[in-house]
């Protein structure tokens, strides 16, 4: 067993490792520079932790809250470790006694707050004993883009050097590709190893659901109510909201509130009965659940609307961590972007409030509430202005508050930028959460995870309407589904702006109530609905929709179905179980783009005629959407790859291993037709029927889109090509042939022995996947694609087995 795997047993229990773990694990143990993002639950802890045992001395680990650093730290001290911790909780002999101990080397752990690292003498009492590792937990709080900017994590980067040559790990559940480069820039990590993996949680069921103030709290009572949805963490936007709300909660069942204006005490005791199940509910601000390993969370509600989507991500990401089913419920409506608005206002000062503070700075420092008389500014203006001069480098505070000249005089563009950036924060939030596709999806792509990006959920309230709980979608009635039509012949000449179609089509008097209408119609695919913007003459610019017809609302005829669900009325009213609709529970994910990203070539469109042509008579066979096949920025993938293999195909944008295990024979015999020249119209009758065809389709092709639906290849002439495109065995060595063969023996003795399809116990793409890498551990088999933990569970052994052989 090598050191590693030895330490992981014998100290903290486990067998083996969580995906991913391990190779983080081994870079900082081998003394280099990580990056890791890594969900909230996925056990980043432990990526520091066991590096810094297997590399011996202290790990000094950088936290930036009190509830984090003690939760960790009591885990350890629980496994028998040495640990220490320093921050404005502790007494200062205490305090003192951990710094004895570090110089002494008693300690395998040392955690610090990162304003002690302004504390005069502190940082090279650190370096007199130089650190095995450092951690810094949270990293994106040393970002400027950060969701949680604190200015002392922003200057960590400047005490760092004289602690090398500790390897340093920076840890975090969020950051965006901006934050990761930034963190790396800040710290100036020596060629780091990035580790940054999936931000996807399948077991979380995310809703959205635009409801005024007043009836939030009502609705928060009425959905936790049911004790299958607790415990709870409620998110609410301020202290008093938190205690008014923890209190009405109260009267129904145990719930407490959390917040920074509450005393330690109180504070800790509410973790503490959380932790142990005393309290079911937990109405906090923004700081809980930072670090709180409580497995069993099934909600997490937003009261209002986060200030960004990070903070959301991190946030919805305590619930669940067991893996078990559980909901993340959002609350907004147009009132939350003003609030937010207001504090962005209110935190950050305009430039010339912060000018004025650089001109009475001096090098000497000055206390605060003499300079701010002298500039007749109220106080928490200039407490704003220093800290944001501070985190530009124009100014320097103290421990005591103090403040004097910085080293730069060059502050205003990256304080702008840093406005701006903050403000583009809450457009994305106010974007998400009124996105019209798949909110996991949404998440994913947020983060710049392009790999993942594709696959809807299942689950949310937009792939699966019919499942929500926090909401009743139902079939419109026979007026709105009038309406509906009405909105989509007002498409048909080109997209519109959403206002300018409500005063035009008079059809609702409530705007709320027009705007639930093409919220039907987006989630049914049928439209997009688009965020724009125009420069009044004033110069202002003003944020609108624009609202667009999709390729399967051009298509939509008079006598089609609509397959289109809408919000009550009531809109929060909480059933009890799964609904169905005409009688099946829908899964439904919106178009995401219009086939309209670079024009076809005539054979390309050829192939677009026809792949359209099988989405729709394969939808009618199961009964989906045609959109839920594929959607049409996949089918214009599709028409300029024209994939000719498996390998091929999913190597299109949009086609994972489950699209392309369902369809891919299917869409690679289309492609394989589409290139075959011709045969000369004198063959046969068959042949000028083909030929027929193949005219038919390029002149229509050439028609505008609309002419073109109407003629596009028959059906029953795309689904009579052949069904079965054998996988090309060239790309496969002999050695990789024979495992595929063992592979498929096996497959096809397991789907006998269990009655179920071969395609249920692995897929071919899976199977193919497994042969060219012979995974040789259970951990190496789960990142195969379409293998996952489940399919680990229950084959894993087996399958190494025969891979082995």
């Amino acid at each position: 067993m090598g050191l590693l795997s030895g330490l992981l047993h014998r100290t903290f229990g486990f067998s083996s490792f969580r995906v991913n773990q391990e190779a983080v694990c081994r870079a900082a143990t081998d003394g280099k520079d990580v990056l890791l993002v890594m969900p909230t639950g996925a056990g980043k802890s432990l990526c520091y932790q066991l590096p810094a045992l297997a590399r011996g001395g202290t790990g000094l680990v950088i936290s930036p809250l009190i509830a984090l650093m003690d939760d960790q730290a009591n885990k350890l001290v629980a496994a028998g470790l040495r640990v220490a911790r320093i921050h404005s909780g502790m007494s200062r002999e205490d305090s003192r006694q951990a710094c004895r101990d570090y110089l002494d080397g008693h300690l395998q752990f040392l955690f610090i707050a990162p304003e002690r690292m302004r504390v005069p003498g502190f940082p090279e009492m650190l370096s007199r004993r130089k650190p095995s590792l450092i951690a810094i937990d949270e990293a994106h709080c040393i970002s400027a883009w950060g969701h949680d900017f604190r200015p002392d994590y922003r200057t960590l980067g400047d005490y760092l050097p004289a602690l090398r040559p500790a390897p340093i790990i920076a840890l975090t559940a969020t950051a965006t590709p901006t934050v990761q480069h930034d963190i790396v820039t800040q710290l100036s990590l020596h060629q780091p190893a990035l580790f940054i993996h999936g931000f996807r949680r399948d077991n979380l069921h995310i809703e959205v659901l635009e409801l005024s103030k007043p009836r939030r709290t009502e609705f928060t009572k009425k959905f936790l109510s049911d004790a299958a949805r607790r415990p709870a963490i409620v998110y609410a936007p301020s202290r008093k909201a938190a205690d008014e709300l923890a209190g009405e909660l109260g009267r129904h069942f145990p719930a407490a509130a959390y917040h920074a204006g509450l005393d330690s005490g109180t504070r800790e005791r509410v973790q503490r009965h959380f932790q142990s199940g005393k309290l079911e509910v937990v109405v906090a601000t923004i700081a809980f659940g930072m670090g709180i390993d409580k497995a069993d969370v099934r909600t997490v509600v937003h009261y209002a609307l986060p200030a960004s989507v990070e903070a959301y991500y991190q946030e919805i990401g305590r619930a669940g961590r067991d893996g078990k089913p559980s909901r993340t419920v959002l609350l907004y409506n147009f009132v939350d972007r003003k609030m937010h608005d207001f504090f962005l206002d209110r935190d950050y000062p305009v430039t010339t409030e912060l000018t004025k503070v650089t001109k009475v700075l001096t090098d000497d420092f000055q206390m605060p509430e003499i300079l701010r008389k002298k500039l007749k500014m109220d106080v928490e203006t200039f407490a704003k202005a220093g800290e944001k001069l501070a985190s530009q480098g124009a100014a320097v505070i103290d421990m005591a508050g103090n403040i004097r000249r910085g080293a730069t005089s060059t502050w205003q563009s990256g304080y702008e930028s840093q406005v701006a950036h903050r403000r583009g924060q809450i457009d994305r939030m106010m974007d998400f959460a009124q996105t019209q596709q798949c909110r996991m999806t949404a998440l994913i792509r947020h983060f710049g995870d392009t790999a993942d990006a594709h696959r809807p959920c299942g689950h949310c309230d937009f792939c699966a309407p019919g499942a929500t709980q926090a909401q009743i979608l139902a079939e419109p009635t026979a007026q709105q589904d009038r309406d509906l039509r009405i909105i989509l012949r007002s498409l048909a000449g080109g997209s519109k702006s959403t206002g300018k179609l409500f005063i035009e089509l008079g059809l609702t008097k409530e705007r709320k109530d027009f705007d639930d209408l093409l919220d039907g119609l987006a989630r049914g695919g049928l439209i997009t609905l688009n965020s724009e913007t125009f420069t009044a003459p004033e110069g202002k610019v003003i944020p609108y929709k624009k609202a667009s017809l999709t390729f399967e609302g051009q298509s939509i005829s008079s006598r089609d179905a609509l397959g289109v669900v809408l919000r009550s009325e009531s809109g929060t009213t909480l059933p009890s179980r799964k609904r169905k609709i005409n009688g099946t529970t829908p899964a439904r994910t919106r178009t995401l783009t219009v086939l309209e990203a670079a024009p076809l070539t005539s054979g390309q469109q050829t192939l677009a005629i026809n792949l359209r042509a099988w989405r729709k008579a394969e939808a009618a066979v199961t009964g989906k959407p045609a959109f839920m096949v594929f959607s049409d920025s996949a089918l214009g993938a599709l028409a300029m790859a024209c994939p000719q293999n498996l390998a091929a195909l999913l190597q299109v944008t949009g086609f994972g291993p489950d699209k392309t295990e369902r369809y891919g024979t299917d869409i690679v015999a289309l492609c394989r037709a589409n290139t075959v020249p011709p045969a000369p119209a004198s063959n046969s009758s068959a042949s000028r029927a083909d030929s027929s065809t193949r005219a038919s389709a390029e002149n229509a092709a050439e028609r505008p889109q609309k002419d073109s639906l109407k003629t596009p290849a028959p059906a029953s002439k795309i689904l009579a090509l052949e069904r079965s495109v054998p996988i090309d065995p060239a790309v496969l060595t002999p050695v990789q042939q024979a495992r595929e063969v063992r592979l498929r023996q096996w497959r096809k003795s397991e789907s006998e022995r269990l009655g179920l399809p071969q395609f249920f116990v692995l897929g071919t793409s899976a199977l193919r996947s497994i042969a060219m890498e012979q995974p040789r551990t259970l951990a190496e088999l789960q990142l195969i694609p379409g293998v996952g933990v489940e399919k680990v569970d229950r084959y894993g052994p087996s399958i190494l087995q025969v891979c082995n052989a």
